[in-house]
């Protein structure tokens, strides 16, 4: 089975994005044709600046390798390195329908929070659309908010097959119902577009300074509280061990918990769970031109794989002649 998903280097990656992806596309390393990709092409519709790309670009690779993807069991590229990409998004968008953009909650939920509107970010499930279809992806891990998108590449697939003949792989979504939408600090999703993260390499103060700046309602100590729609506790249940998290449950459930104390507790939880990730992850980018090599090898890799794709879709629509 092909599996494939892309995170964005737009900013430090975090826990929602490690619960949410990475975890999952590290765990299929051994088991399925993995495909894993750096999106700096979508980055691009909130970032504009040289230099954040490109660092983030680098951080982004170096946070998988130190948290366990191993570039020889799996595909691991940047995407603007395979060029093939936007072709297939220019073909693909002559057939989307103006009616199923309009419809896609992302945009409008962005430019509400103040992202500028631009095409690039209208039109960014037609290029998702392309990164999964180009690799004829069987199923693709995504959040919950990301559901709509992958429906959308979903109804393109069909649609170029209807007019042009089987070319495309429908793909399949994958959501962990565990980690569908991992709670930001303020118990919004967590996103680097709302501000609400919690990185997962920051250490020391302002980790410390993050976790306790968790949104808690004002319930005292010794009243009952419902675990299950407080952020705080649905934090804690990514990381606490199984008798830990039931003993603190009881604690809500019976009067008890104490929010400052279950915080310093989670932060304990997150240093000890990427301590040894975040030292691998110091080594990699002491070397980036390793990292550099890495990301080249996987370049050409999926760029093979991509060209059998770009080519038949070619010949489909009459652009080989």
């Amino acid at each position: 089975m092909k599996i494939l998903s892309g995170i964005q280097p737009s900013g430090k990656l975090h826990i929602g994005n490690y619960f949410g992806m990475m975890k999952t596309m590290i765990s299929h390393m051994e088991n399925s044709d993995l495909y894993v990709f750096i999106v700096d092409l979508h980055a691009l519709t909130s970032v504009h600046d040289r230099e954040r790309l490109a660092t983030g670009t680098l951080e982004a690779a170096a946070d998988f390798l130190a948290l366990g993807l191993d570039p020889e069991k799996c595909t691991f590229w940047v995407q603007s390195d395979v060029p093939e990409v936007c072709e297939l998004a220019w073909i693909l968008s002559t057939l989307t329908p103006m009616g199923l953009m309009e419809r896609c909650h992302s945009y409008k939920d962005k430019v509400a929070k103040g992202i500028d509107a631009s095409h690039g970010l209208f039109s960014y499930p037609v290029l998702m659309a392309a990164d999964i279809l180009l690799y004829q992806a069987d199923q693709v891990p995504v959040g919950k908010d990301q559901k709509q998108h992958l429906e959308v590449a979903r109804d393109i697939a069909q649609k170029f097959n209807t007019t042009f003949g089987e070319t495309f792989t429908v793909p399949e979504p994958a959501i962990s119902t565990r980690t569908a939408t991992v709670p930001g600090l303020d118990g919004q999703k967590m996103s680097k577009s709302y501000g609400n993260t919690i990185p997962i390499f920051m250490e020391g103060k302002a980790l410390k300074k993050k976790v306790m700046s968790i949104a808690t309602d004002a319930t005292p100590v010794e009243d009952p509280k419902d675990p299950d729609t407080c952020n705080l506790f649905a934090m804690l249940k990514l990381f606490a061990p199984a008798t830990r998290l039931q003993e603190i449950r009881d604690l809500y459930v019976n009067g008890g918990a104490a929010y400052g104390y279950i915080k310093l507790e989670l932060l304990d939880l997150i240093n000890d769970y990427y301590a040894d990730a975040r030292k691998r992850k110091a080594e990699y980018l002491a070397d980036p031109e390793m990292l550099r090599a890495v990301l080249k090898k996987g370049g050409e890799k999926a760029r093979e794989k991509a060209a059998v794709t770009l080519d038949l879709v070619r010949d489909r629509v009459g652009l080989k002649y």
